[in-house]
C-alpha cells in the first residue's frame, strides 16, 4: 500500500507537469488549443493539501491535554485495594497490587494492550505506609502511572496516522509530555488557588463581612468548587472527553463486577452502577471541602501569605483527604461517608453509561493485570 506522503508527492508532480506544459504552449503561442476555462483551472490549481496528519496530531494533542487536566478525577488512588483503574483516551488502565495493564481501542477497531509489573511504595519503604504520608505517596504514584497510561493511549491513537513528509511517525515525545505536565500544574494553581483567592479578596473590599476569617475562606472554597464544577461540566460537552467519561463508567462497572465475584463478561458487567466510592472525583471533592477547614484555622491575612499557605498545605490536605476516603469506604454509615457524598453526586458528570465495546476494553485490561498478578505470586482475594 502506498503511503500518503508518496501519493501527495505524485499529485504535486502531476500538477507541476501540467503547469509547465501550459507555460511552454504560452511561449509558443499555442494557447488557443486549450479551452479558456481549462487553462484557468490548471494555472490556479493549488498543490494538494497534505496537512491532514498535522491537524490530526494537533487534535489528539488537545485531547491529551484535556485528559491530563482531568487525571485526578479519572483515577483511583487507593493502593491497598485489589483492583483500581483509570479511564484513558479510547481505553482503560487497570491495576492490581503488583501489576498494571492498559487496553486501548485503536481507530481500526483493534485493541492494543500493554502490561507491566508494579511495585508498591509501602512495601519498599515502611514509612511510606504511615497514615497521611501514604496518601501523598500513593497519590503521587497513581498520578505518575496515570500519566504513563494516558501517554500510551495517545500514542496508540497517533500510530494510526500516516507518517509525515519526513517519514517520521507522529508520537508524544518526552518534551511534549513535560510541557503538558508543567502547563497542567500551572493551570491547577491558577484556576483553583489563585483565582478564588483574588475573587474573595475583591469581595472583602465590597463588604467588610467578607473579610472575616471564616466567611472569607468559606467564600474562597465555594468559588473554588464552582470553578471545578464548571470545568468538569464544560469539558463534558466535548465529544472526545464525553467518550473518556464513558470509559470511566466502564472502569467502575468492571471493578464492581470483580469485587462482587461475578464473571467478567460484558452482559454481567453492564448490570452494575457507574458510581464508585473510591473514585478520584470523590477524592478531589473531599480535598476541596477539607481545604476550607484547613485554611480557616491558619491565622494569616495578607494575600500572598494566604496564597503561599494554599500551595504549602497541598500535600497535607491530600494526605488527610486520602485517610477520610479510606475510612469512609470501610464505614459507609459514618459521618465521614457523608463528606464523600458530593463526590458520588459529581460522578453523574464524570462517569457515563458505556457501550459494550468500551466495557470490553475494561475487561481486557483487568484480565491482563490479574494474569500478571498471578505470575508474580499475588493472591486473588477480594479486598
Amino acid at each position: 500500500m502506498r503511503s500518503t506522503s508518496n501519493l501527495c508527492d505524485r499529485k504535486r508532480g502531476l500538477v507541476d507537469l501540467l503547469k509547465s506544459l501550459i507555460r511552454l504552449d504560452l511561449q509558443n503561442n499555442r494557447l488557443a488549443s486549450y479551452p479558456p476555462l481549462c487553462v484557468t483551472l490548471f494555472m490556479r490549481l493549488p498543490a494538494p493539501k497534505c496537512h491532514l496528519t498535522n491537524m490530526d496530531f494537533v487534535r489528539k494533542m488537545w485531547r491529551f491535554l484535556m485528559a491530563v487536566q482531568l487525571l485526578p478525577a479519572l483515577e483511583s488512588g487507593e493502593e491497598t485495594t485489589l483492583v483500581g483503574g483509570q479511564a484513558v483516551l479510547e481505553g482503560v488502565m487497570m491495576r492490581s497490587p503488583h501489576a498494571w495493564a492498559i487496553a486501548v481501542r485503536k481507530p481500526s477497531g483493534e485493541i492494543e494492550t500493554h502490561s507491566e509489573p508494579l511495585d508498591r511504595p509501602s512495601e519498599q519503604h515502611k514509612w511510606m505506609g504511615w497514615p497521611i504520608v501514604r496518601g501523598v505517596v500513593t497519590l503521587g504514584h497513581a498520578m505518575k502511572l496515570g500519566f504513563r497510561a494516558l501517554k500510551f493511549s495517545a500514542n496508540a491513537a497517533l500510530g494510526e496516522i500516516p507518517v509525515n513528509e519526513n517519514g517520521k511517525k507522529l508520537e508524544i515525545s518526552g518534551w511534549m509530555a513535560a510541557v503538558n505536565i508543567i502547563f497542567s500544574v500551572g493551570f491547577f494553581i491558577f484556576m483553583y488557588k489563585f483565582l478564588p483567592l483574588v475573587a474573595a479578596t475583591e469581595l472583602k473590599k465590597v463588604n467588610p463581612l467578607f473579610g472575616e476569617q471564616i466567611v472569607f475562606n468559606l467564600v474562597d472554597g465555594i468559588i473554588r468548587i464552582a470553578l471545578f464544577l464548571l470545568f468538569i461540566w464544560g469539558v463534558s460537552l466535548m465529544k472526545d472527553i464525553h467518550r473518556v467519561y464513558e470509559y470511566h463508567g466502564a472502569e467502575h462497572k468492571t471493578v464492581y463486577a470483580f469485587e462482587n465475584g461475578d464473571a467478567l463478561r460484558t452482559g454481567t458487567v453492564q448490570k452494575y452502577s457507574t458510581y464508585h466510592p473510591r473514585c478520584g472525583t470523590s477524592f478531589l471533592m473531599t480535598v476541596m471541602i477539607i481545604s476550607i477547614l484547613f485554611y480557616t484555622v491558619i491565622p494569616v491575612t495578607t494575600f500572598w501569605a494566604r496564597f503561599g499557605i494554599r500551595i504549602a498545605l497541598l500535600p497535607v490536605i491530600a494526605g488527610v483527604s486520602y485517610e477520610i476516603i479510606r475510612y469512609a469506604a470501610k464505614n459507609r454509615g459514618s459521618l465521614f461517608a457523608l463528606m464523600t457524598a458530593p463526590g458520588l453526586w459529581l460522578q453523574r458528570i464524570t462517569t457515563q453509561p458505556p457501550s459494550d465495546d468500551q466495557v470490553e476494553c475494561a475487561i481486557v485490561a483487568l484480565d491482563q493485570a490479574m494474569d500478571l498478578e498471578k505470575q508474580r505470586g499475588g493472591e486473588l482475594v477480594i479486598a
